[in-house]
């Protein structure tokens, strides 16, 4: 790769900067080069202390008012923010301007970098013929040149020898002319040599320069994908000593038990939860008819729902990023009463003899039934074989919106579409939306955010990334009793913002986006928008971020989708709090696949239900009876009997076939009359993709991504034209949100403006871009 030149900054000057530490501004020196926005205490630091640097690829600019504005980047892994302040009007429009400049270069430089690589890493081989056919006639031409040359020069030498022996002037006369006839061919044959030579040199320049960074490309894969295999190498050996090792575990444990010893020697971390594990057994045989779990028990973390930046001191309280991957919970045993064998045979195994009121023990719910008949499969999936791995072994690193995927690997589905399946199970919301107990509510919104991952553990196919201005509504009021638009917001990064309002009471909205980065053997999504719930009847307004998604075995095997990490619930009306842990994937543990444990906290940090179950399956609750006890000097909560909360719909028959959709998702891009004309359903590349006509959507993804980049460019060229002459410039605005400050998370985020059902009912999309 060729080394970025150091260019001087295109701006430069002091700002007031947010600062967490003492709750107000402070006088900051900021630098605006290449792309990044870096600050400093003093101009003397510059030289060797950094105290922090946005880059502006991918950032938002708004401005709050005549002299504050924000920057938040959340394309990084995280949400980076800075909040700045300057001396009066005019100085914060120069610098709006120039960071607007700054941006539209970078994105440029960034895109046509990638660009670029796209076209170098595959070189077609027809291209590299062609090349080497002018090539080789190049050579010829030069060739001739040269015979040319040399019959020449031996003819104008021959002419000049018998010049200096002619005495007669008459002969001198005709000799002279004879040889400048001789030199003009000469002349123009040498001419025409160096400029055959000048197209040589300029042909190989050209595709040298690309070879040559196609190569270092090449060797810098090269290099990636050795240390990956090194790795794999290392957990593979790691993973046999671990196998044998369980071998000779299992042969003692099956000796012992002949023996009455029960003790097994398993690697450190099966043997502390064995060990754990059996204390809580004990206990349970002291109490009688009992069970253990363990939750999560983080109760230490105060105000917004989404945690702190490692830069605090410099932070605004509800600034965020997602490093919620941190584990900083202890695990409780539960001892859970179960109910007698009388009980259950009277009740049902989901039981609900002791529930409050609102819980049933009819669970498995099915949408009531709909004035329109829907279809109930699509055509079945076309039998294409690809190599995956060919594909992804040239974006390791990269983003997963930066990668170019073909049809082969996605779902005949937007994101925008996607994402409405999380409300395939809203009766949750529908029964918490009748609860009066706000911790009782807490438990069906937990169940409604661990039950949108349901169907993930089957289908690892790639939604398609929405255009810049592309929408998606789904008006199911007539059986599941809610309505939602979508819409694509922004293109850098890229960020869907989504508006959900349930008939019985509630209202949903997220802006969604994520960071992600394929590592070679598995990709890994990391969401960063916050998800909004509002309960009109109460005033309850709930916020949570959604965990990890890894897509695991990229380079070989099956693969298969993994949800990690922990989610936080609050409840900003009441200060009640959900914490759940999703329980990562591992080879040696004894714990239930998919496994879900959490509890629902009042304001005080005590504990009042305990949650279980796994993210694919169902999700139970348990009243909490106790919280004082303890077994052997371990804290220990009591509990109820658990209560069936809720349990997962089957998916269809030969769901492979139809890329294991749900009976919603078979539904969601059915065609539909009356939707707007940027409507995912309208969408060619992925109508196509579903007819099973796989090589034609390609070519229609081509397409579209292309109109696209060409629309991108015009804006950004307009942009940068109207930053140069100081004149603010607005590039693409949403259509049905609008950027607001949000009061929950302090952050400004886009907002339904409530205006698309009236536009639909009246048919008038004059507003809307010709996006397909």
């Amino acid at each position: 790769m060729e080394n970025k030149e150091v260019t001087e900054p295109e701006m430069k000057g002091w700002l007031y900067k947010w600062t967490n530490y003492i709750k107000g501004y402070q006088k900051r020196w900021f630098v605006l080069s290449n792309g990044l926005l870096s600050y400093y205490r003093t101009q003397a630091e510059m030289a060797h202390t950094c105290r922090g640097t946005i880059s502006l690829h991918g950032a938002a600019i708004h401005c709050e008012d005549s002299c504050n504005f924000i920057i938040s980047n959340v394309s990084n892994g995280g949400t980076q923010t800075f909040h700045l302040k300057t001396p009066n009007e005019i100085e914060r429009q120069r610098w709006i301007t120039a960071l607007e400049l700054a941006k539209a270069k970078a994105i440029r430089a960034l895109d046509s970098e990638e660009d670029g690589y796209d076209e170098e890493e595959e070189p077609d081989k027809g291209d590299i013929q062609a090349v080497i056919s002018t090539l080789n006639a190049k050579l010829e031409d030069l060739q001739t040149c040269h015979d040319l040359i040399a019959k020449h020069a031996s003819t104008l030498h021959r002419s000049l020898a018998d010049l200096e022996n002619t005495e007669s002037t008459q002969e001198v006369t005709a000799k002279v002319k004879q040889v400048n006839e001789r030199a003009t061919l000469f002349r123009i044959t040498s001419t025409a040599m160096i400029k055959a030579c000048a197209d040589y040199r300029d042909l190989v320049q050209t595709h040298g320069r690309k070879w040559q960074r196609m190569f270092q490309h090449e060797r810098e894969q090269r290099s990636r994908l050795e240390q990956m295999v090194e790795q794999l190498a290392r957990q593979h050996s790691h993973l046999e000593q671990e196998a044998k090792q369980h071998e000779v575990n299992k042969q003692l444990s099956k000796k012992d038990s002949l023996t009455g010893d029960h003790k097994i020697a398993l690697p450190h971390q099966a043997a502390s939860i064995q060990s754990s594990d059996d204390e809580f057994e004990d206990a349970a045989d002291d109490f009688g008819s009992h069970f253990t779990v363990a939750v999560p028990t983080n109760h230490k973390r105060s105000g917004s729902n989404v945690s702190q930046t490692s830069e605090g001191r410099d932070k605004l309280p509800n600034e965020s990023d997602s490093s919620n991957e941190e584990d900083n919970s202890e695990m409780i045993g539960v001892i859970a009463h179960k109910p007698s064998k009388q009980k259950r045979a009277r009740d049902g195994e989901a039981g609900n003899g002791d529930s409050p009121p609102s819980f049933s023990a009819e669970m498995t719910h099915k949408p009531g039934k709909s004035a329109r008949k829907r279809r109930t499969t699509i055509p079945d999936k076309p039998n294409y074989p690809l190599n995956l791995w060919s594909i992804m072994k040239n974006s390791i690193g990269k983003e997963l919106t930066k990668i170019p995927v073909p049809v082969n690997f996605s779902e005949p589905l937007s994101m925008l579409q996607r994402l409405t399946e999380d409300f395939e199970y809203s009766y949750l919301l529908d029964r918490a939306a009748e609860c009066d107990d706000p911790c009782e509510q807490m438990c069906y919104v937990a169940a409604f955010t661990v039950s949108a991952y349901a169907t993930t553990s089957q289908r690892s196919g790639k939604p398609f990334n929405p255009l810049l201005g592309e929408t998606y509504e789904c008006d199911r009021r007539d059986d599941y009793g809610w309505r939602v638009i979508s819409e694509q917001v922004s293109h850098h990064p890229p960020m869907v913002a989504q508006h959900c309002e349930g008939d019985a009471g509630w209202e949903c909205y997220q802006e969604f986006t994520m960071s992600s980065k394929f590592r070679g053997k598995y990709l890994q999504v990391i969401p960063l928008g916050i998800s909004h719930l509002h309960f009109p009847k109460t005033g309850n307004h709930f916020t949570w971020r959604k965990v990890t998604t890894t897509v695991h075995n990229i380079i070989v095997g099956r693969l298969w989708v993994d949800q990690h990490g922990d989610m936080e619930i609050t409840n900003h009306k009441t200060g009640d709090k959900c914490n759940l842990k999703y329980v990562p994937y591992s080879y040696f543990s004894r714990d239930v696949l998919r496994k879900v444990t959490g509890c629902v906290t009042d304001p005080m940090g005590q504990v009042r239900w305990v949650l279980m179950g796994t993210w694919d399956s169902k999700m139970e609750c348990c009243k909490v009876l106790n919280s004082n006890t303890s077994v052997k000097g371990k804290p220990v909560i009591e509990t109820g009997p658990p209560r069936l909360l809720w349990k997962a719909n089957p998916v269809p028959e030969d769901g492979e076939k139809i890329y294991n959709f749900s009976q919603l998702a078979i539904e969601l891009n059915e065609p539909e009359e009356g939707v707007a004309p940027t409507d995912s359903r309208l969408r060619p590349d992925q109508r196509l993709m579903e007819e099973g006509k796989w090589d034609e959507a390609n070519d229609e993804k081509v397409r579209l991504e292309e109109k696209q980049r060409a629309v991108r460019r015009k804006r950004e060229a307009e942009a940068e034209a109207a930053a140069e002459e100081g004149v603010e410039y607005t590039g693409h605005q949403p259509i049905w949100f609008r950027k607001d400050h949000d009061p929950y998370t302090s952050q400004y985020v886009h907002i339904y403006t409530g205006e698309y059902w009236t536009a639909r009912e009246k048919q008038d999309w004059s507003r809307c871009p010709d996006i397909f």
